[in-house]
């Protein structure tokens, strides 16, 4: 019998069965990571990432065509789940609901692997409480051309603020380019409360660090800095976790650290091989967060003092143009179902444009990964701030125009959502670079 098709594993995990559908199936080919390879990853390292993603309703980020292929994004229980699975239902705005799978144990860990979960994205919220976040979420992202030195320089500055207002910030590797800081606060505060002292802090390490970090919410404006995502804070937002691989080749790690390790430290260096062999020996670094709960006072009267903040965009006719002119000079390249066809486009408007490509700057190039029904589609626009306005080139049709909303659209092109928007079905990032 060939390894491909090996009969299903059984584990046992702390007395319950978890039976691994396909164990030798290739997740990660570059360091030949299977899928109960994964399973036994998350087992392994189980206390720290259900210190990060234990009690938490969860969307499903599902990869069940592999790391190579877009997840599709999961929301409700599956209806065939072990009666030990936990759940709990999140209303939205929308007037529509879901019943969330809540991962308690390691069992159940290894259950949502086996689903084809590579990292687990829970909110910021126990079941037990659905309505008061206990935990706010700093994510330092960077645009395109900011370098490791200047997000580490940045979580700095946010941690001074933390410091400065009786809070307490645990970084972690986001797994990709960036750093997360995860806050422990007491469950006292509903979400806009929370998002509002996210927001709230951006602005106050943009004013710290100027031209370093950048709280504007238009993104052709933030320039070569980290954006403070403060967006991350709102309700329908999930984050990869503590422990979570990440979809890279390399099998990456989001991995947290201890404060004085963080300038030295490189995302790359974190993967499941090197995580397992470091939590083995020194345990979680985030293991005291718990322990460490503040209070929000601090941020919320700094919210007064600043302040009315940069107003957020109204939400868009669903086809992604969105409703606002730019004070930018942008154009749009291409919208597409998967990054590759995307990038693809942008190749092909370059070689038409050679003249103008090296007078663009790493962050004129603006690739967004925007939220459909269920899944992540790509748009990539150009910011020409930098090109002399008479050689501008003008907005030309589109080099990939796809339409996610396209089964939602009646004869006569409009948008119909039946039982509401699906986006409200859908989990992960929206409308941030990838």
């Amino acid at each position: 019998m060939s390894p491909a098709a090996r009969a299903d594993e059984v584990i046992e995990v702390d007395g319950r069965e978890v039976r691994i559908s396909h164990p030798d199936k290739v997740v990660f080919p570059e360091p030949g990571l299977t899928k109960v390879d994964l399973v036994k990853y998350y087992l392994a390292v189980a206390d720290g990432a259900l210190r990060g993603a234990g009690g938490r309703p969860m969307v499903l980020k599902r990869f069940v065509k592999g790391i190579d292929q877009e997840a599709f994004f999961q929301k409700r229980a599956p209806d065939k789940r072990p009666e030990w699975i936990e759940t709990a239902t999140l209303h939205y705005a929308s007037g529509n609901s879901a019943e969330e799978v809540v991962v308690n144990d390691a069992a159940a860990l290894a259950w949502v692997v086996n689903l084809g979960c590579i990292d687990l994205n829970p909110h910021p919220v126990r079941a037990g409480d659905l309505d008061h976040p206990d935990e706010l979420r700093v994510d330092l992202d960077p645009m395109p051309g900011v370098d490791w030195s200047q997000i580490v320089d940045v979580a700095f500055v946010a941690r001074e603020v933390l410091d400065d207002v009786g809070l307490v910030g645990w970084p972690k590797t986001s797994g990709s380019r960036g750093i997360h800081i995860s806050v422990r606060i007491a469950p006292e505060w509903t979400y806009p409360e929370v998002r509002l002292a996210a927001e709230t802090l951006a602005r106050e390490v943009e004013l710290r660090a100027p031209g370093l970090a950048s709280a504007r919410w238009w993104k052709e404006e933030r320039g070569e800095s980290v954006f403070v995502d403060f967006n991350q804070n709102a309700k329908d937002r999930t984050v990869a976790s503590a422990y979570s691989v990440r979809p890279l080749p390399d099998a990456r790690v989001s991995t947290p650290l201890d404060w004085a390790e963080v300038r030295e430290s490189r995302p790359e260096r974190f993967t499941v091989a090197t995580v397992l062999a470091r939590f083995a020996e020194r345990g979680d670094a985030a293991a005291g967060i718990d322990d460490a709960v503040g209070r929000l006072d601090g941020l919320l009267r700094l919210a007064e003092e600043l302040g009315p903040a940069e107003k957020p965009p109204r939400r868009g006719s669903g086809d992604g143009s969105g409703q606002r002119q730019s004070t930018m000079p942008l154009i749009e390249i291409a919208r597409a179902k998967t990054k590759p066809e995307a990038l693809e486009g942008l190749e092909r408007w370059k070689e038409r444009h050679s003249d103008v490509v090296p007078r663009l700057e790493p962050a004129d190039v603006l690739v967004d990964g925007m939220r459909g029904s269920s899944s992540l589609w790509y748009r990539i626009r150009v910011n020409l701030q930098h090109v002399p306005e008479a050689e501008r080139p003008p907005q030309e049709p589109l080099e990939v125009d796809y339409d996610p909303w396209a089964k939602y659209r009646d004869e006569n092109g409009e948008l119909s959502f039946p039982g509401g928007r699906p986006g409200d079905r859908s989990g992960g990032t929206t409308g941030r670079a990838s």
